[in-house]
């Protein structure tokens, strides 16, 4: 007998996680697929898609159920999904995370704005949104943000049995990690019981177009030789999608301008100001943080010798409030 609550047209129910690189959605779709399988005797296959392996490159990672008696014969990326989890909120600046949404879809948001804020974000209008302040579970519990994500997806789904998952973290943990499977555990039940979800019910209800993002640059736009023309090219990209929920916050008046934390700083968050010592001396004066460029990777932190630079859980707005912006002059060769 199923159990599965609906199936498409091939007999798949899928699942989409949307996330970036770090923050583990490549192995919550793995339990996930071995809880279903192992626990509940159904057919399952998952797999991720990603570029570059490392922090903060947007990653997707997909999982199918089907009936024992249904044989999984396709291998594509889920387009069309009856749930979407959504690990990191600045992913809607560069990615439709609900695209392919169908009209009774579930969208899990790992967020700690109200149910409101991120639905009218969203455009959401049908289906079921549910959310989880999965960042702030996992650091209270000293864990991972995914193991919360998977006890608001076990709540959510309701079809599959949490005690299953449980003895997957347990299995997954006990033999490398054995001191982290308990904190795992209160991290997947505090997902499991603290999510808040609401379902949407619109009249005709139309399932949201899947689109595929095409490159800005391909065989009929990239310039002759394959050549980027403009240089530090970077300069356009927003990497506040990068962060995991920590960003380092500067107190101007215990900085000493020792450029410590533009050494080891990866891109260009660090902006300076021309001007003059006490003695009337040139000197380079930092005024602030570009949020825009800041990955979280916190180098800046570890090596600030006068503590102006602190570790911080991002709220909502305190880039937007804080940022410098860099004086850029030029942007792809154009004068802004």
């Amino acid at each position: 007998m199923t159990i599965l609550p609906k199936t498409n047209a091939l007999g798949f129910f899928e699942i989409r996680l949307e996330s970036i690189g770090g923050l583990g959605a490549n192995l919550a779709g793995k339990m996930l697929a071995e809880a279903g399988v192992l626990g509940h005797g159904l057919n399952g296959s998952n797999f991720s898609s990603y570029g570059s392996e490392k922090k903060g490159t947007p990653v997707k990672a997909f999982i199918r159920f089907c009936n024992p008696e249904v044989e999984i014969r396709a291998h594509s990326p889920i387009e069309e999904p009856h749930v979407i989890g959504v690990f990191h909120e600045a992913l809607y600046k560069t990615v439709d995370v609900t695209s392919g949404l169908q009209p009774d879809g579930i969208v899990l948001v790992n967020s700690e704005r109200s149910m409101e804020e991120v639905k009218e974000e969203l455009e959401l209008h049908h289906g079921t949104l549910a959310v989880i302040d999965a960042m702030n579970i996992a650091v209270e519990e000293n864990s991972r943000l995914n193991t919360a994500m998977l006890g608001a997806l076990y709540r959510v789904l309701g079809f599959l049995d949490a005690d299953n998952m449980r003895d997957v973290i347990r299995q997954t943990f006990e033999k490398k990690y054995p001191h982290l499977v308990e904190a795992n555990l209160r991290t997947f039940n505090r997902g499991y019981e603290e999510v808040q979800f609401q379902s949407f019910e619109t009249l005709n209800a139309v399932q949201k177009q899947f689109e595929r993002k095409l490159p800005r640059l391909g065989y009929e736009t990239q310039e002759i030789g394959g050549i980027i023309s403009a240089q530090a090219n970077s300069i356009e990209k927003d990497l506040s999608g990068s962060r995991q929920g920590f960003l380092p916050a500067f107190e101007q008046e215990k900085c000493i301008n020792c450029t410590h934390c533009d050494t080891v700083c990866p891109d260009f968050c660090f902006v300076w100001e021309e001007g003059e010592d006490k003695r009337g001396r040139k000197q380079m004066f930092l005024q602030g943080i570009d949020y825009n460029y800041c990955k979280g990777c916190l180098k800046c932190v570890e090596v600030c010798p006068t503590s102006a630079l602190t570790e911080i859980r991002e709220t909502l707005g305190f880039s937007d409030e804080n940022r410098v912006k860099q004086p850029f002059p030029y942007t792809e060769g154009v004068m802004r």
